[in-house]
Formats: structure tokens, C-alpha cells, sequence
């Protein structure tokens, strides 16, 4: 199921987006401002309606925060050939004007997702709400900076790319023995209790599951 970012500031239109989105199945975030828009990226989209006239940040700055692998499609009534060259060179990958058609909309989307439905995302990987940047050493849990050691991140790491699978306490010295060479067989446990406290300040979803007598995995939709 694709999940698609609206962002909008208009409520009618908003809602009305977010109705015949749901309706063909896909899961439907919303923001009402650029800002809030920002936050959400946290929660990894596969793609975004944008409007650009926005309270907080406005749609071409929003753009700079964005992943370049997530598509966005500019929905606005800025309706001017200038302004469609500029946002699609600025990384828009379609644009659409206001008053717009709905089911022309629907199309582009599909058309949009389509495109990016195969191409796979060997920076990111996410868990539920939980997006780790591997090319930034970075985690978000619901859009908030997850705080790490590098320690806890590699392990971390580890679980989300083992795709649900249970690592074994050995397996997992194994695997983050060339990033992190103070990792012992003794301090996984304490690495793994600091790890849930901290996730624990961000979310009441428990990520982490301990499989008795085998390991650690890593819990949430891959």
C-alpha cells in the first residue's frame, strides 16, 4: 500500500483529496502546513501532493527538505508556464493547477508511483514510524531525531536491515563487530535496554522485541 502526503491548507480541498485517495486504497497523511509537512517526511511517504502557497514554510522551501527519490506533485493555481518550469526544475515531477478535474489528479498519481514503484531506497530503511538515513547516520521515530551512540546505532541498524528476522546475540557481535570494536558479549543487553529507554521518550510503540533463547528483532511494517 502506497502512502501519500497531502499537503494542504485548504481543509475542503484537503479533505476531498484525502476521500478519493482512502478510496482507492492508499494510506492518506495530512499537513496543513509546510511546517507540518516537514515533520511528517519522518514517516517516509511514497509520495506527495503539495500545494505551494503554505502557512510556515512555503511549498519551494518544503522542497529542499525533501528525499530526492520521493516524487512530488505540485498542486497549486499558480497556473504560469514560469512557474511550472521552476518547480519542476526544482524537483516537482508533475504539476497540476487548481481548479483541477479529480480523476485527472488520480491519474497523475498513479502515473507518478508508477514510475517509482521499482526503484528501491538503499539509503533509507523504515520500520513502521521509524525511518533510519543510513547515508547521514541519522534516525526519526514519527518525524523526531532519535538520539544515538554510535554503538546503539549500528546496532539498531543491524535489526532494521534484518527485515524482521531474529538476530542472535552472537550474530549481532558478528555483524557490528567491524563499526563498533567495544561492542562485548556482555554489554549487548545494556546497548539493547539504553536503545528502548530512548525510544521509548519518542513513542509508546515497542520496536525492539527480545525472542527468548535466540535474540533481538526488530518489530513494525518493513
Amino acid at each position: 500500500m502506497s502512502r501519500i502526503l497531502i499537503v494542504e491548507d485548504d481543509e475542503d480541498i484537503g479533505a476531498v483529496l484525502q476521500k478519493e485517495l482512502l478510496k482507492d486504497g492508499y494510506e492518506v497523511l495530512r499537513a496543513t502546513t509546510g511546517t507540518e509537512g516537514r515533520i511528517m517526511l519522518g514517516q517516509s511517504p511514497d509520495l506527495i501532493l503539495m500545494d505551494l502557497m503554505l502557512p510556515g514554510l512555503s511549498g519551494e522551501e518544503l522542497l529542499t527538505h525533501i528525499p530526492e527519490d520521493t516524487p512530488v506533485i505540485a498542486v497549486s493555481a499558480r497556473s504560469s508556464i514560469d512557474d511550472k518550469i521552476s518547480l519542476l526544475s526544482k524537483g516537482c515531477v508533475d504539476y497540476i493547477t487548481k481548479p483541477f478535474d479529480i480523476r485527472e489528479l488520480k491519474a497523475r498519481v498513479t502515473a507518478a508511483l508508477r514510475t517509482t514503484s521499482r526503484k528501491e531506497h538503499p539509503g533509507r530503511i523504515s520500520c513502521g514510524e521509524m525511518l533510519i538515513n543510513t547515508d547521514k547516520h541519522e534516525v526519526t521515530i514519527e518525524g523526531k531525531e532519535l538520539k544515538l551512540t554510535r554503538t546503539e546505532y549500528a546496532i539498531l541498524k543491524m535489526l532494521a536491515s534484518a527485515g524482521g528476522r531474529v538476530i542472535s546475540k552472537s550474530e549481532l557481535l558478528d555483524l557490528i563487530k567491524s563499526e563498533t570494536p567495544d561492542c562485548t558479549d556482555s554489554s549487548v543487553k545494556v546497548h539493547i535496554s539504553n536503545l528502548r529507554k530512548k525510544i521509548k521518550t519518542l513513542t509508546e510503540t515497542e520496536y525492539i522485541e527480545a525472542v527468548w533463547g535466540i535474540g533481538f528483532k526488530l518489530k513494525g511494517d518493513q
